[in-house]
């Protein structure tokens, strides 16, 4: 199915976008400001992680089910969770808190995350929406 292809690779992005990060904000010249919202961001972003297993999990099982209405209600709950998480990690490096490249590289990557979250959802809701006609 195209929604769980679509998380799958968006659960890798984010993955890979967290460790990262994660390494980046551990290197050198690192102000302490930075390091903080890159921590914050990290937060969010393995809150993403969660939110992306459980929903790709619940996928998984959706055809066996017969709750079929509620399972889709929870992925589409957690995959939104997952895309409001992104762009909170955003919110951390509005106005100078952090120098312009390290900022531009790691907007770029969540951006990324956010376009594939949105693109899941969207597939995700056709799916659902399909399933009710």
């Amino acid at each position: 199915m195209l929604a769980n292809a679509a998380l799958l690779v968006t659960l890798a992005t984010t993955r890979t976008t967290t460790a990262m990060i994660s390494r980046m904000s551990n290197g050198p010249g690192i102000r302490p400001r930075e390091a903080g919202a890159m921590k914050d961001c990290l937060e969010e972003l393995n809150d993403a992680v969660s939110e992306l297993q459980k929903s790709i999990k619940e996928m998984n099982h959706i055809k066996d089910s017969k709750r079929v209405g509620l399972m889709m209600n929870d992925i589409q709950t957690w995959v939104s969770a997952a895309l409001t998480d992104a762009d909170t990690c955003t919110a951390g490096f509005d106005g100078k808190v952090m120098d312009g490249k390290l900022k531009s590289v790691v907007r770029g990557k969540i951006v990324t995350i956010c376009h594939l979250t949105s693109n899941s959802l969207a597939l995700i809701n056709s799916y659902a929406s399909s399933m009710h006609s």
